[in-house]
Parts: structure tokens; sequence; C-alpha cells
């Protein structure tokens, strides 16, 4: 946000300025929710979860969460929120879609053991779950327009022929491939559960397509096990 060693990442200081920052710009007295949006590796546990817990019990913050955390981590954040009796999180921000499952194992039986929520952002991996690149990379898309958080690189001969093979499912369940990658986050899975998705969208047409995903929120068990071996190919 700024130059210097409190500008970034997860100090006590950094954490509190920035709320403050926020809360002036936005011309508000607090926020819904405050998160912590990456671990940061040379500050301790407790001085970020401090931090929050501080926003909360001045006005500034009515609730707080946390982003990119390991299933290990959020589960010492609890420990630590318990010992020093902080307000714990009540929403985890993990990267979570079909290419990209690592909380499955790792930290959704974390959050359902604890009863912190879990909302999915880049649930279309930076539009690649979209039918954008079924046939190439568009000059006007993320992957061909220069943008570093996808280079071209990623989207490989053998990527496309997986994404034609998503696509051709959600066109029998009368999906587009971005509406079926929504409502397969969203679905229940042993015992656990995504309680959101986060979207995002640069013309609305695209806001009212994610939307629509809902009117058909369930899979078949021969749909998701089909699924299951395109994603594991």
């Amino acid at each position: 946000m700024w130059p210097g060693p409190y500008g970034d990442w997860g100090s006590r200081k950094y954490l509190l300025a920035s709320l403050d920052a926020s809360l002036k710009r936005l011309k508000l007295d607090y926020v819904d929710i405050f998160y912590t949006h990456r671990p940061d590796p040379n500050t301790p546990l407790e001085e970020t979860i401090g931090a929050l817990d501080h926003a909360i019990r001045s006005g500034k913050a009515l609730y707080a969460g946390i982003s990119s955390y390991s299933g290990a981590a959020t589960a010492d954040i609890i420990r630590i929120c318990e010992q020093n009796h902080f307000h714990k999180p009540i929403i985890h921000q993990p990267s979570y879609s079909m290419l990209n499952r690592w909380v499955e194992p790792d930290l959704l039986p974390v959050t359902s053991r604890f009863g912190i929520g879990t909302i999915a952002f880049c649930p279309l991996d930076q539009g690649v779950l979209t039918n954008k690149y079924l046939s190439g990379i568009p000059a006007d898309s993320r992957a061909g327009s220069g943008n570093w958080f996808l280079q071209p690189s990623a989207i490989t001969e053998a990527k496309v022929a997986k994404l034609r093979k998503l696509n051709a499912i959600a066109q029998k369940r009368g999906q587009t491939l971005a509406q079926m990658a929504l409502v397969w986050v969203l679905r229940p899975q042993n015992g656990t559960a995504v309680t959101s998705a986060l979207i995002g969208a640069s013309r609305p047409q695209q806001v009212k397509e994610n939307v629509a995903a809902m009117a058909k929120p369930d899979f078949t068990a021969e749909e998701l096990a089909e699924l299951e071996t395109i994603l594991k190919s």
C-alpha cells in the first residue's frame, strides 16, 4: 500500500494503519469484515491475529477474516485466539476451483471442524474455466492481454483438451462451463462445503451468467464421477 517495511504483509502496524486508511477512503466508521489477506513469514501469527482482534474491539470492524492460510495454520490461529481470548475469524477466503483443489484435503476439514465459513476466490481459475480458451487465446482475454496473473504459457494443449471435455458435460447439463464450475465449487462433499464463491466480471452480462448457475445447483452421481475422472487425468 505504501513504501517501507510496514506497507505490506501482516504486522500490527500495517494492518491497523491500512484499515484506518481504508475507512477514510470509504468514508465509513467500520467495515463488516477485515481480512488478513495472506500469511506473513516474518510476523508471528499472534501479532497478526492480535491486530484483527484489536480492530474488532476498537469498533472499526465487526468480524475478522483470514485468507490463503493452510489448514494447519488455520488451526494454529484458532488455538491462538482461544489462548489469548481473541475474536476468532468467521471466514476463510482461499483460492479454489476445479483446477486448484488444495483446500479439499487440507483446509475444508479444518474450517468445518471449527465452524469457519469458506468463501472461494478465483473459482473460475482466472477465467480459464470459461469458454474463452476452448479455441485458443483471444487477444482481449486475460492471458492474451499481458496480464501477469495469467500467462499464455498456462493455457497448454493438455489443459484445453480437459476444458473441452468439461464443457461437453456442462452443455449436457444445459449450462456454460463457467456456470458448472461455480456450482461444482459449491457442492457438498464428505461432510464439508464451501459457503460462497467470489465472482469477478468485466461486463454486466457476466454477472447475470454467473448468478444463473444456481438455476441447476445439483449434480448426479454419474456427473460427479465423470468430472472426477476428467479432473484427475
